[in-house]
């Protein structure tokens, strides 16, 4: 983690990036959640929470979308969960998942964000890749910077993209409601996968092979 706060001032101007209307995008949300509705509750600003997440001392809507289907799905239900020293496969809790869904959206206008996707992009935000790279430990100071950012980028950025840490061959973002507006995004029309049915599971473990991962066994199951 950082020995450091947010400087003062940015150091460099930030690498702006627009992302164009109609870009598809993913999104794991929870099942009863609005699948293009904004976030609205803080995270602790000390203990649990997303990367980039509002707090009670910065309070804005978010919400995050990977830029295909792996990143969305590595980035939320494979956080913290680690290979064994064997190198088996590794077991997503049913927890995790059960209720939970993937949606298939769509940017519904341009939206401009702060780009981290180069180590140049970081360095003119004052960092480097433990910003967009560090696991959920160092999230409070996570949360912390991106604070700091959007200050020193308000009104333009809406959001943030950078390399997926879990798939890192794509992105992924978050955007901001107080800078967005609604909708940010839209349905493409194709149905949504709810992980807690029979048949969201097994499409489920069809993303998550090729990551060497696999759902839990339900009780008196096992993986065959």
């Amino acid at each position: 983690m950082p020995k450091y706060p947010p400087p003062e001032a940015m150091p460099d101007q930030p690498h702006r990036v627009t992302l164009t209307a109609g870009t598809p995008v993913h999104r794991v949300h929870s099942t009863h959640r609005d699948a293009i509705g904004f976030n609205s509750e803080p995270a602790h600003a000390f203990y649990y929470g997303g990367r980039f997440d509002s707090t009670p001392y910065e309070k804005y809507g978010y919400l995050y979308v990977g830029f295909s289907v792996g990143a969305a799905v590595c980035e939320v239900l494979l956080r913290s969960i680690p290979f064994d020293s064997d190198g088996g496969t590794r077991l997503l809790p049913r927890a995790s998942f059960e209720r939970r869904s993937l949606s298939f959206l769509r940017l519904a206008t341009d939206v401009d964000v702060v780009s981290l996707m180069s180590g140049r992009d970081l360095a003119a935000v004052a960092q480097d890749s433990w910003l967009v790279h560090t696991e959920g430990a160092d999230y409070p100071q996570t949360r912390d910077w991106g604070h700091w950012i959007r200050r020193e980028t308000a009104p333009w950025a809406q959001g943030f993209v950078w390399p997926s840490k879990r798939e890192p061959a794509d992105r992924v973002a978050v955007l901001f409601q107080d800078r967005c507006g609604e909708p940010a995004l839209e349905a493409t029309g194709a149905p949504r996968i709810d992980f807690g049915t029979e048949d969201g599971e097994r499409w489920l473990n069809g993303v998550l092979a090729p990551y060497r991962a696999h759902t839990a066994p339900r009780p008196h199951e096992r993986i065959l």
